[in-house]
């Protein structure tokens, strides 16, 4: 994963293309271009023998041009970012931004590519791909974009989700002054939950969430465990910059489902693996702390 900074100042997580899958579709691009070439000149050449040499160099040429240049600037400018290798692949040319690739973008990246793939034979995109940090070949870099993945991948970790009883109040939450040190601290403490042994979960759930606190309004209802809190805070702001790139990219994300009414006590971070259980004899539950306006107010 990557990040990007949109136009508003808005940090978004993106899926960087790997190597081996932009070559590939690379590969399918070149291809499709080299079949449209041989087809072009198997019509042409039917017509040489009628017309002028001149005349059928000056429309080689043109139509080459055409399609070695003209493809990917013509299919990344009509389709968002999409040749029909990317589009196989489920690849996408986006600006650093994360905004959608422009046509002025384009035609930066489908000259250079002319220079990279038919003159060169790929070596200097090669060597710039394992150069740059973000696999950008010298189109991108003159162009300002980046080759992401609109593919999905799997979820193979922790899984940071709402808690069902905060959904609601979640999404009145001022989130702008949140800075990204605070946010990290909180994704790398929700991480390692079940790692850490009961009190430093809550010692340390309590500091990080009163940090996070210190930049989000209003207060956190009360009884809210730093835990909830957290994740509350994480998957909101997760929610509206993907909202944002959503609408950037001119795509629709699928209606999310009312929250329910809050119910049950708080439990672990969504998507952890559960704890061992251990058989002990229920305490009574303390009475819940009100909340601090302005600020988080930890459990007791």
């Amino acid at each position: 994963m990557s990040e990007v900074v949109t136009g508003d100042a808005v940090v978004v997580e993106v899926r960087v293309a790997q190597m081996p899958s932009r070559a590939l579709a690379i590969i399918i691009d070149l291809a499709t271009q080299f079949v449209i070439l041989v087809a072009i000149n198997a019509i042409l050449g039917a017509f040489a023998g009628v017309t002028d040499f001149a005349m059928y160099a000056a429309v080689m040429i043109l139509l080459t041009v055409l399609v070695l240049i003209g493809y990917p600037v013509i299919f990344e400018s009509l389709s968002r970012g999409r040749s029909l290798g990317k589009l196989a692949l489920g690849l996408r040319v986006v600006g650093d931004d994360g905004s959608p690739v422009r046509f002025r973008q384009a035609l930066f990246r489908g000259l250079a590519g002319m220079l990279e793939f038919w003159l060169l034979a790929g070596a200097p995109a090669l060597i710039a791909s394992l150069v740059s940090q973000r696999g950008k070949r010298l189109g991108d870099v003159f162009a300002g974009t980046i080759v992401i993945s609109d593919r999905a991948p799997r979820e193979s970790g922790q899984v940071i989700a709402m808690p069902p009883q905060l959904a609601g109040w979640a999404t009145s939450l001022e989130l702008s002054q949140l800075p990204d040190e605070a946010a990290q601290a909180a994704r790398q403490y929700l991480a390692r939950w079940h790692q850490l042994s009961p009190q430093v979960q809550h010692e340390m759930g309590v500091r990080i969430a009163t940090q996070v606190a210190a930049f989000v309004s209003p207060a956190a209802p009360a009884g809210v465990p730093p835990h909830a809190y957290l994740s509350a805070v994480l998957a909101e702001r997760r929610r509206r910059e993907q909202v944002r790139f959503a609408q950037r990219m001119g795509t629709v994300l699928p209606p999310q489902s009312p929250p329910g009414p809050p119910s049950g006590p708080y439990g672990p971070p969504a998507g952890y693996p559960p704890p061992l259980q251990r058989t002990a004899s229920p305490a009574p539950a303390p009475e819940p702390p009100k909340a601090t306006p302005g600020g988080f107010a930890p459990p007791q």
